[in-house]
């Protein structure tokens, strides 16, 4: 007889470690990998169908355990109905005598299972983990045929996610067999406290009436306890309770695990089960003198910097292909500061829980919700899948929240007529028996799970019911439109007050927060592919200013297939948010931290050159860390003139940091260069031993009076508009921003005629050189074939395939993907200089292009910015200029194409400028 190796890893299959490191035991088989498969009708599945016998019946191979929707499964068809799969698989228990169990990590959405010819047992709920125990049925001695069958036909009661990008159908998480004695340990549920008291229920399956030992073995044999039980035939649930001296506590900043085992022993044998806790309690409370509460975590205040991950992958849809896919999501979380996620409307795989466990990610994690109307059926189908995403997950020390419903999906009465998404007739629709039924849940989930923040329904519509949180979305761009909004809830929120809720239910002292936030959809047609970081510094700077606010979530982590809103591209690679480009060393992470400097004021003003401004200061703390310490806030006036770095004013000051919350800093006064610039005022934050804890910027726009600008160079300056061209050759040319950005493609020449000052105003030109900036110009397919306004209903919002190439809005974000264009400089037809150009880039060093937006809900090529290119005319042709005062300048392009930036536009605010000495 053949023995399975004890942790045996089996590199030839996908998905080879053990799916649950969160329950984990040794004697087990991993049955992912290849499955005979075939399409069946639905009233397939009598014990006479041939698909339980005949391996011939099967006419496609599929690889297990990827949807059969998605390419990974090798079959990459979205088809409702029915799968059948069919497995041969020879394997006994490590120790005779053990059972033998058939587990399930999903599989949506009803699955019937048969083990040699006979019926194994049945599951519905595409989400949930299930096994059945096969012993009875299972040959050690011999092959043994497992036969599935799958059926997902997109009911209006089954619960769903995004599966608008990719369905999760049929098996869409391992499976594996698992031995266990004939006693064993079923669950176990972890309940700690911060001064280290471990509570533990567990279940405990035996066979017959017996007394047995249970151990806990954990941190190296640090923690330990030991029991003698009296078990029962059949299931008993058993509590425990024991200590943990000076406890290391879990948090995203410290996330200490204390991994061991618990041991079952008696005549039987010995059950083993590898499983982990974290030390940690999640809560709400009140500080000093404020009406209102914050999310607490180990009884301190936590600001949550979170993201909304949609969990999907491109190839794989809702399966990641490999547990390093999955420990590199949360990672890319870290990487840029975030300490939360609102995984969205999918309860995540045990293997990504567990790398938010060891890495250190608090988790919110939604409840999937049903789409038809809110009967008997649907309530009672979404009631068992909530129970076992609850029971799977109790022991994540990640997992903080649990969201029950998402914008009132599945909420509403004739939800086709009423909108999925959208408020209107909400009080018609949203029904007072269901809102009483949503109450019943909330009340539900809170017993079963009194350890976490519970949340009725995340509201896009303004109804929450009954809640521990109240939050709710918006997506708003312009600045002007998203402070007043901000600005309007935080001033609606208070104990009392009816707004957030539906019913005539009001708001307690709930702590705020927003569960989803950006500007995607905030534009006519949405914002297509285009910058992120502007309007993502300036929203989280505004979130800040406000003392009720404890958190966000921003949508979202990756792009997805119609969403270009990510911190990166569904593909993973990374975009460039262009901060470090405006304050040297400074990145995303500057606007995650605990302590932040608010910097109160637009994120770029229009000043007068030589004005004194004032700069409006906010510190706002959640973490004691720094309380009472001497700190020192450094601040900066700098600028670029043509090229070169000007810090034209600093200064520092001691920070006064005692308390949490929101509180005034001292303002700084700084008068602006007497030039044209765009200049930046920055300030960091350092602690005595000048580590930098944060950084913050805001921008202005100064203004000389004078129309060729005015540099702050010797010489002369002459500005020629980049739309005044005399000719243009490109296939593809087009204006943008008010006529301050050219752009052509693909390859082609702009041509301009200009003048030099006469003898009188100049009398020697000793030395020329020619300024302006130009970035490639990578044509979109809307350049060519023009705007497509796409539909943007239901389907679309929830995860319809879209290109965002036909989006007026879309100009996109700088990436790690480039477009490079080399442009010859060419004066009277004589080439002076040939300049490459690196890409068409896009973020938050276009300033220009930002704050010259003609409205707030469209975009016209936001962000998008060159490189400032100094052209230094040879002498000869000086010498020739000299004596003409007039020449031809010609900018040819490559295939690469060209756009060139004017005063109003890009990062250098400057027309084409030539300069004469």
């Amino acid at each position: 007889m053949t023995h399975t190796i004890l942790n045996q890893v089996h590199t030839d299959i996908p998905r080879p470690e053990f799916p649950r490191p969160d329950w984990e035991r040794t004697d087990w088989l991993n049955l992912n990998g290849e499955w005979s498969f075939r399409f069946g009708a639905d009233n397939e599945g009598s014990e006479a169908s041939p698909h339980l016998t005949a391996e011939t019946a099967y006419d496609l191979t599929i690889t297990v355990p990827f949807s059969w929707a998605s390419p990974l499964s090798g079959i990459g068809q979205d088809r409702k109905g029915t799968g059948w799969y069919r497995r041969t698989v020879a394997w006994a228990p490590a120790n005779p005598g053990d059972r033998v169990f058939l587990r399930f990590g999903a599989v949506d959405y009803r699955c019937d299972v048969w083990v040699n010819g006979s019926p194994a047992g049945s599951h519905q709920g595409g989400y949930g983990t299930f096994e059945f125990d096969v012993t009875g049925l299972w040959s050690t001695e011999a092959d043994n045929t497992i036969v599935i069958r799958a059926e997902d036909n997109d009911l209006d009661v089954q619960a769903r996610g995004k599966q608008g990008y990719g369905e999760s159908r049929g098996i869409w998480q391992p499976v594996w067999l698992e031995a266990r004695p004939q006693s064993y340990i079923q669950r176990s549920k972890f309940h700690t406290a911060i001064d280290g008291t471990i509570r533990v229920q567990s279940a405990i399956v035996s066979a017959v009436a017996q007394e047995a030992e249970l151990e806990f073995d954990f941190d190296g044999g640090s923690v330990r306890h030991r029991q003698t039980i009296r078990l029962e035939a059949g299931e008993n649930r058993i509590e425990t309770s024991f200590r943990v001296e000076n406890p290391r506590l879990w948090s995203p900043d410290s996330p200490e695990l204390y991994e061991g085992e618990i041991r079952l022993g008696g005549s039987f044998g010995q059950d083993h089960v590898r499983t982990y806790f974290g030390i940690r309690e999640i809560g709400t409370a009140r500080f000093g003198e404020r009406g209102y509460r914050w999310i607490t975590l180990n009884g301190k205040p936590i600001y949550l910097n979170g993201t909304l991950d949609q969990s999907y992958h491109e190839t794989g849809y809702f399966t990641f292909p490999s547990d390093e896919d999955m420990r590199h999501e949360i990672y890319m979380l870290k990487r840029i500061g975030l300490n939360f996620v609102r995984i969205h409307i999918k309860p995540e795989e045990p293997r990504k829980l567990y790398w938010a466990d060891k890495l250190g990610v608090l988790v919110m994690e939604d409840m999937p919700c049903f789409w038809g109307n809110p009967d008997e059926q649907a309530r009672s189908a979404y009631e068992s899948e909530a129970l076992e995403t609850i029971e799977r997950d109790y022991n994540h020390p990640s997992v903080f929240s649990w969201v029950m419903f998402n914008e009132t999906w599945g909420l509403k009465t004739d939800p086709k007529s009423a909108g999925l998404t959208g408020d209107g007739n909400r009080e018609s629709n949203y029904l007072p028996d269901t809102q009483e039924w949503v109450r019943g849940i909330y009340q539900w989930a809170k017993r079963l799970d009194p350890t976490r923040i519970v949340e009725d329904n995340s509201p896009c519509n303004r109804d929450h019911v009954e809640t521990d949180i109240n939050t709710w979305h918006f997506y708003i761009n312009g600045y002007d439109q998203l402070r007043a909004h901000v600005t309007e809830v935080v001033e609606q929120t208070y104990p009392g007050s009816a707004a957030n809720y539906i019913g005539g239910n009001v708001q307690t002292d709930a702590p705020l927060m927003n569960s989803e936030c950006g500007n995607v959809w905030g534009v006519e047609g949405g914002t297509g592919d285009s910058d992120l970081a502007w309007h993502y510094h300036f929203m989280l700077n505004e979130f800040r200013r406000h003392d009720k606010m404890c958190g966000f979530v921003f949508t979202e982590l990756r792009d997805v297939t119609n969403e270009f809103n990510g911190y990166y591209r569904l593909d993973g690679t990374d975009k460039d948010f262009g901060y470090d480009g405006i304050v040297p060393g400074m990145s995303l992470s500057d606007l995650h931290t605990a302590d932040f400097v608010v910097i109160d004021a637009p994120p770029c003003a229009t000043v007068d050159a030589g004005s004194v401004q004032t700069v409006s200061l906010l510190r706002s703390s959640y973490d004691n860390r720094y309380h009472g310490q001497q700190l020192r806030l450094e601040w900066e006036l700098a600028y670029d003139r043509l090229g070169t770095r000007i810090v034209h004013d600093r200064g520092s000051a001691a920070a006064a940091w005692d308390g949490y919350g929101v509180a005034p800093l001292d303002p700084v006064q700084v008068q602006m260069p007497a030039a044209d610039a765009v200049a930046v005022f920055s300030v960091r934050l350092v602690d005595a031993a000048g580590n930098v804890i944060t950084r913050n910027f805001t921008t202005f726009d100064v203004r000389s009076d004078q129309s060729e600008g005015v540099y702050g160079v010797q010489g002369r300056t002459l500005s020629v508009p980049v739309a005044d061209f005399a000719e243009q050759t490109f296939a593809y040319q087009w204006n943008a921003i008010q006529n301050h950005k050219v752009s052509g493609g693909e390859e082609g020449a702009f041509a301009y005629d200009i003048s030099l000052p006469d003898t009188k105003e100049q009398p020697l030109i000793g030395r020329m050189e020619i300024l302006f900036e130009a970035s490639s110009k990578h044509l979109l397919v809307r350049n060519k074939e023009g705007a497509r306004e796409l539909e943007s209903g239901i389907h679309f919002m929830h995860g319809a395939l879209s290109d965002p190439e036909y989006n007026p809005n879309s100009y996109p974000m700088t990436g790690e993907r480039k477009h490079e264009s080399r442009v010859r400089v060419l004066i009277d037809g004589e080439e002076v200089a040939s300049i490459v150009l690196p890409d068409d880039p896009a973020d938050a060093r276009g300033v220009l292009s930002w704050h010259y937006q003609p409205a707030h809900n469209k975009l016209e090529e936001a962000g998008s910015y060159g490189y400032l290119c100094k052209v230094e005319v040879p002498s000869r042709i000086a010498s020739r200029l000299n004596g003409s005062r007039q020449f031809r300048l010609e900018l040819q392009a490559g295939e690469g194409g060209i756009a060139l930036y004017g005063r109003n536009a890009g990062r250098y605010p400057l027309d084409i400028v030539i300069h004469c000495q």
